[in-house]
């Protein structure tokens, strides 16, 4: 599962499930203490300063069933509502070359179309008596489902989920609905300049043909069959593959009675392996310019190039780095210089997208008036060479690590945020305290290893540069960059 670099730390929950001090960044960032941790208040509050908050997250029950299949639990009997999820091990790294889109298809009708004997139509009508709510997708790198339900219905909403994954129904009128509706997504995809970009900047990157990349086509989903996502699930699809998180109102022993209810007696599979393989280096440090000749008001920009996975040495630097140059919007440099100092763009930054299974992607992004275009990639080269040449100041690293410890207490914020991390930790081969130790990391950082990183991984002579605008306009605005090229797209349907 793609992570976003070190913004994958808060990203798998939102809201509080505690009661916070306010200055909770401050606290974990190490200041001493009054006001808000208990001491007298300060007579003015840019003087305050905090104890250390030391706080355990609750750790939920993970046990393995005869089948392989891994559960994690962890009760809450606030309200009367259980949530179940499951990760997967299947993905579209496993699509066949000529029918790319079939995990995705797979995912989506193995809600949709029926299943554990039921038609689309019952499902449907048994989840809306009890108002029970069940989410199936297959992304890039992993499967998913979820089950919403009351404490009493968890019985008939067990069932109908466990129904839908071990035993799709795959309803041939469904499947067409499904493909129709993937087509004309295709057929509209070149309309937004905006994805067109981001979608044209990942084949740069990686290749047209590299699963990280590789996009469905009009003959690719065509070509797809049910017989083909019958298959793809009975290759995929198996309990020793999967991981099932369980929060809400239930009490452990019953739960897994319910679970082993539902599932115990689904068999192993032979579960595929999640290896995706490196782009070679010749293709990813060699720069490359290009232009999409597109009629817009404005010119879209990705500028960047393959970079670290998340369990690299460098990573949490990198990530800082990063969020100093242009990850943290209004108080980054690339946002003061590009926009606020220069104004040319609305909206500029920088992303540092990292995982474990691929090769990580670094890149900035702007769209601006075509005729700055030449003025923004300089200005672009200009700050990645300061990141790499100067250190960044006091604040700019206080600023970047307080943001990220605050952001920490959002891993943590509820049941569901707690189990859903570890799940997929565990999917990822990470261990169980990988947060706390990118924090830990976060805290001791200095600027001498913000330096370092961003020496050692921002490279301005790999740089792939994609703008998307008008094409009597680009090549000359481009070319003082090196030698550009236009990548024309294909007609969709």
């Amino acid at each position: 599962m793609k992570a976003v670099g070190i913004e994958r730390q808060a990203a798998r929950g939102t809201g509080a499930g505690t009661v916070w001090c306010f200055g909770l960044a401050a606290m974990l960032v190490g200041a001493v203490a009054t006001g808000c941790a208990g001491g007298p208040a300060a007579s003015d509050p840019r003087t305050m300063t905090f104890k250390p908050v030391e706080f355990t997250p609750p750790e939920p029950d993970r046990v393995v069933l005869d089948n392989g299949m891994v559960v994690y639990l962890l009760e809450d009997h606030e309200l009367p509502l259980i949530t179940v999820t499951a990760t997967m091990k299947t993905g579209a790294w496993l699509d066949p070359a000529d029918k790319v889109g079939l995990a995705a298809l797979t995912g989506a009708l193995m809600r949709t179309g029926g299943g554990g004997g039921l038609t689309p139509e019952q499902v449907d009508e048994e989840l809306e008596y009890f108002a029970g709510d069940v989410g199936m997708s297959i992304g890039h790198e992993s499967g998913s489902a979820s089950l919403d339900v009351l404490k009493k219905d968890l019985t008939r909403g067990l069932r109908i989920f466990s129904g839908l994954l071990r035993a799709p129904a795959f309803d041939q009128a469904r499947v067409e609905i499904a493909k129709s509706q993937a087509l004309e997504g295709i057929r509209r995809r070149q309309d937004n300049p905006g994805s067109v970009v981001g979608r044209e900047f990942m084949k740069l990157l990686y290749g047209p043909d590299h699963p990280s990349a590789r996009e469905a086509s009009i003959a690719s989903i065509s070509g797809i069959t049910r017989d083909d996502l019958v298959a793809f699930h009975r290759n995929t699809i198996h309990p020793n593959g999967m991981i099932v998180g369980v929060t809400g109102d239930f009490q452990k022993a019953d739960m897994l009675a319910a679970l082993r209810e539902a599932f115990g007696d689904w068999a192993k599979g032979a579960v595929p392996e999640l290896k995706i393989a490196d782009v070679p280096n010749s293709q990813s440090a060699t720069p490359a310019i290009r232009f999409v000749d597109k009629e817009t008001s404005q010119t879209h920009m990705r500028i960047g190039h393959l970079t670290i996975r998340e369990n690299d040495p460098d990573y949490v630097a990198l990530a800082i780095a990063n969020d100093i140059l242009g990850g943290s919007s209004f108080r980054s440099r690339l946002f003061n210089d590009v926009r606020t100092k220069r104004g040319l763009a609305y909206s500029v930054g920088s992303r540092l997208v990292a995982g474990v299974h691929d090769q990580g992607v670094w890149l900035m992004r702007a769209e601006t008036k075509q005729a700055s275009t030449q003025e923004v990639v300089s200005r672009f080269i200009a700050n990645i060479e300061r990141m790499r040449t100067e250190p960044v100041t006091d604040q700019e690293l206080a600023e970047a690590k307080e943001a990220y410890v605050n952001s920490f207490v959002f891993s943590f914020s509820s049941s569901s945020a707690i189990v859903s991390r570890l799940a997929s930790l565990e999917y990822d081969g990470l261990p169980k305290d990988f947060l706390q130790q990118v924090r830990d990391k976060v805290v001791k950082l200095t600027k001498e290893d913000v330096l370092a990183a961003a020496k050692k991984h921002l490279h301005p002579d790999r740089l792939k540069v994609l703008a998307v605008g008008s094409g009597s306009l680009l090549p000359k605005a481009l070319s003082a960059f090196g030698e550009v090229k236009e990548i024309k797209l294909s007609p969709e349907g």
